[in-house]
């Protein structure tokens, strides 16, 4: 028995009018279940919209450039199933960071205070004095500090679209500047370079990630002063709890990874360091204190870096962490991730030690104020007790917002973080 069930527009948080940019399927198409039904583009993030379940799309209501809200028809669909209707959620590509390490930024980022950009040469006022945009535009404009009656549209009837923003940023940002104030970067604009001349090329295109994520991590690096302060942490010791425990939790299908550690002992350190669970609020004047540990995870997909969040650190244990891990990894490649599992992050963890490298310095993914990088730990002769013993050291790497962190404080937490990795004991203190 078969019946026909509609497909409705799930919640995606604050986004309403969220445009359609891309739709998969068509009338008397056969779809299974998590297959993606369209594409929509918030100012956030990119998000396939998955079919709930198996069936023929009997109709499609809606069109690419439409925009829909929560709760609005997207098709109906013939299935055998008992079900009448269904609610989908969407998953999601993000414009991170957060992010997403960095190079993240793939979780939702806000400037604390934005850098108005000064307008290129041959960028034009709206003689109207008003911008034809839709609100997912207006608030991306109000992060990066544009003011749109400044912003040329070429979409449909002049309207304004995000590669708009983009461009005007990236137009402003290569002008020289004057030296008469007004905001900008003095810098040369970049040369214009035919290198067929020098021999074969191939033009390929950025991912939609990168796309999306660019203009947030050049505004994250050239508005928040970085420092990185460099470290090692010795972890010997844990290296060899964490195999045991590996071998203990194998049978549950958990795999008990460093990054779970390294979960555990940022939160303890943040907890001793509050400042590092801050951000700075929209006047830049005022410190916001959280009270709660989400921590932004770096995952590497074949499209780029996307951030999921791990909420509530603090309150699980390392099973708990370590299966979440895997499970966030898995959906984030299989873009499977909800808009939600990427916002509201207070640190970032980017780790790049199944890789290798020796040191790096991750871009912070504001409105968070630090991240931390780790590289492939190697062994090293450590001179202890008076003689060298070799130990497995695990290189750190710790941006932060030096408006909100002084060096000193950047090396106790640095120096905490290596007591808690060396010796686990402590993450139960």
């Amino acid at each position: 028995m078969t019946e026909i069930k509609q497909v409705l527009m799930p919640d995606i948080g604050d986004s309403k009018d969220v445009p359609i940019i891309d739709i998969m399927v068509k009338a008397g198409d056969a779809v299974k279940a998590e297959q993606s039904l369209l594409t929509l583009e918030t100012d956030k993030a990119t998000m396939d919209v998955p079919a709930p379940f198996d069936g023929v799309v009997k109709n499609v209501s809606v069109k690419v450039g439409d925009k829909i809200s929560e709760g609005a028809l997207i098709l109906l669909m013939e299935t055998s199933t008992a079900e009448t209707s269904a609610v989908i959620s969407p998953t999601t590509t993000p414009a991170p960071a957060k992010e997403a390490t960095n190079p993240i930024a793939a979780t939702p980022v806000t400037a604390p205070a934005a850098t108005p950009i000064v307008a290129p040469t041959g960028f034009q006022s709206s003689p109207t004095g008003k911008a034809h945009a839709s609100p997912s535009i207006r608030h991306f404009a109000r992060e990066l500090g544009i003011d749109l009656t400044r912003v040329k549209g070429s979409g449909e009837k002049g309207r304004i679209t995000k590669n708009d923003v983009q461009s005007f940023v990236k137009a402003g940002l290569a002008q020289p500047q004057d030296g008469s104030g007004g905001g900008g970067l003095q810098i040369s604009a970049m040369p214009v370079v035919d290198f067929s001349r020098f021999g074969a090329i191939e033009t390929k295109p950025l991912s939609r990630i990168k796309k999306l994520s660019g203009a947030n991590l050049h505004r994250n690096w050239v508005s928040i002063p970085h420092i990185t302060q460099h470290d090692e942490a010795d972890i010997t010791e844990m290296e060899v709890f964490r195999k045991e425990l590996g071998e203990e939790y194998s049978k549950q299908g958990i795999k008990i990874t460093p990054l779970a550690f390294l979960l555990k002992a940022v939160v303890t350190a943040m907890q001793q360091y509050p400042n590092f669970n801050s951000s700075l609020d929209a006047s830049g004047e005022n410190l916001v204190l959280k009270k709660y540990f989400h921590i932004g995870v770096a995952v590497d997909t074949p499209d780029g870096l996307m951030v999921p969040v791990l909420r509530d650190v603090d309150q699980k244990g390392m099973a708990q962490l370590a299966k979440e891990l895997g499970e966030i990894s898995t959906k984030a490649r299989e873009k499977k991730l909800p808009a939600t599992a990427m916002q509201g992050g207070c640190f970032t963890i980017s780790s790049l030690g199944g890789i290798g490298g020796t040191a790096f310095t991750p871009i912070i993914n504001a409105p968070e104020v630090a991240i931390l990088g780790v590289s492939r730990a190697s062994i090293k002769p450590v001179f202890k007790e008076g003689e060298f013993v070799p130990r497995l050291m695990l290189p750190l790497s710790l941006s932060y917002d030096h408006r909100v962190i002084d060096g000193a404080e950047a090396v106790h937490f640095t120096s905490y973080l290596g007591k808690v990795l060396s010796d686990v004991r402590r993450l139960v203190l």
